[in-house]
């Protein structure tokens, strides 16, 4: 019975520690205000390459859908290996090509055009930006954005963001906007709310 007692107490105590030693994730909450820009929308802000670390491509893919003569998103931020279906809702062809992904011109690709209601998909394996075009209606525009970390999160337009379930450590918080020089901010991140205040110039 002694033995038995002695046992129980000591798993007791050992739960406290156990859950001690898992360390809970946070979030990453902030705003980013813009200067020189017309608006912080569409600004892009995530976790960069974190060392040591792998992450796997979603199972889901992500939709960039051709409506009203826009690429809906705007900006898309994706995993890197993440596959990308895109959708064409307009009663018109559409295209869609991109001239390099962040400069480098070997990386272009053009997915060719196709009617309302199909779609075609890339999966995108290379880090950086893809400005997404549409050779049929040189007005359309839009963003994919590849990034190394699944920590990422898009501002709406009052600048607000929040990256969620991020696990504690020091990290860099980089921004990217169409119009705006990227910034970079170290971070620490905890098991309760971070607090980020961001800026972007032009």
């Amino acid at each position: 019975m002694k033995y038995f007692m002695r046992t129980v107490l000591a798993a007791i105590c050992f739960v406290p520690l156990l859950f001690n030693g898992v360390a809970r994730a946070g979030d990453i909450k902030g705003t980013v205000s813009v200067q020189g820009l017309r608006s912080a929308q569409d600004i892009a802000v995530y976790v960069d390459a974190i060392p040591g670390k792998h992450f796997d491509a979603p199972a889901q893919h992500v939709i960039v859908d051709q409506r009203k003569m826009m690429f809906v998103p705007h900006v898309a931020v994706v995993l890197q290996g993440t596959t990308v279906d895109f959708l064409n809702s307009d009663p018109v062809g559409h295209n869609v090509y991109w001239p390099s992904i962040s400069g480098n011109k070997k990386l272009a690709h053009n997915l060719g055009t196709w009617p309302k209601g199909e779609r075609k998909s890339f999966q995108f394996n290379n880090l950086g930006v893809a400005s997404l075009l549409c050779n049929v209606h040189p007005e359309m525009s839009g963003y994919v954005v590849v990034v190394a970390t699944p920590y990422f999160a898009v501002a709406d337009k009052d600048g607000s963001f929040e990256i969620k379930s991020v696990p504690p450590g020091t990290y860099t918080l980089k921004t990217w906007s169409e119009e705006g020089k990227p910034t970079t901010q170290s971070i620490t991140v905890g098991s309760g709310a971070l607090n980020v205040d961001l800026t972007v110039k032009k």
